[in-house]
């Protein structure tokens, strides 16, 4: 009897702790939006300081201090952080919907995108759909690849805004992805297409 006694009271005491636990941190939704490869993606403005460069369609891409607008395709917004000898540390881009992707096959799309670019070891880390931007939902994902210069990680997403679909890339060598990862998650959580 003092056994039973026991045993319950160690089952009650563990789904009371379970309970707690599991309470804490407000409801089931609240804790899921932080969590996953895209727990970062919060939209807001960009913060105090912050230069914004805009697409012929709209969209607006900001940066921080010390990135600098960089050449690319037509219609397009592209900065960087540039490091020595020309070197790209921190890569951000905004480029109108061009051709077929779409918000449910963005994650082939874009790394097939990839190696139809000339990157090669093209490698999907993350995806998700149906993501919450400032004004639109879009599909990102996560991948790395090498070029003939560097091994990238990157972010890339197409945002459907109330007018436009865009697509936001953000991207840093492998090596310096822990230095560059707050800015540019900042940079994708601040994009309007």
């Amino acid at each position: 009897m003092r056994r039973t006694r026991t045993t319950v009271g160690l089952v009650v005491a563990a789904m009371a702790l379970t309970v707690g636990v599991t309470g804490c941190g407000g409801s089931e939704a609240g804790h899921r939006r932080g969590a996953g490869p895209f727990g970062w993606l919060r939209p807001a403005p960009p913060p105090t300081g912050w230069k914004v460069a805009r697409i012929p369609r709209g969209s607006t891409l900001a940066y921080p201090p010390g990135w600098k607008p960089i050449k690319t395709d037509r219609g397009t917004a592209t900065v960087a952080l540039l490091g020595g000898g020309e070197r790209i540390d921190g890569y951000l881009n905004a480029t109108p919907k061009q051709g077929s992707e779409t918000l449910a096959n963005w994650s082939r799309f874009r790394v097939d995108h990839n190696r139809d670019e000339g990157s090669r070891h093209v490698h999907l880390v993350a995806s998700a759909n149906d993501l919450r931007f400032r004004s639109g939902r879009g599909s990102c994902v996560i991948d790395s690849y090498a070029t003939s210069k560097a091994v990238y990680r990157e972010i890339a997403c197409l945002v459907a805004g109330p007018n436009s679909r865009a697509v936001v890339v953000a991207a840093a060598p492998a090596a310096l992805w822990h230095d560059q990862a707050a800015t540019l998650h900042r940079a994708v959580s601040s994009f309007v297409p």
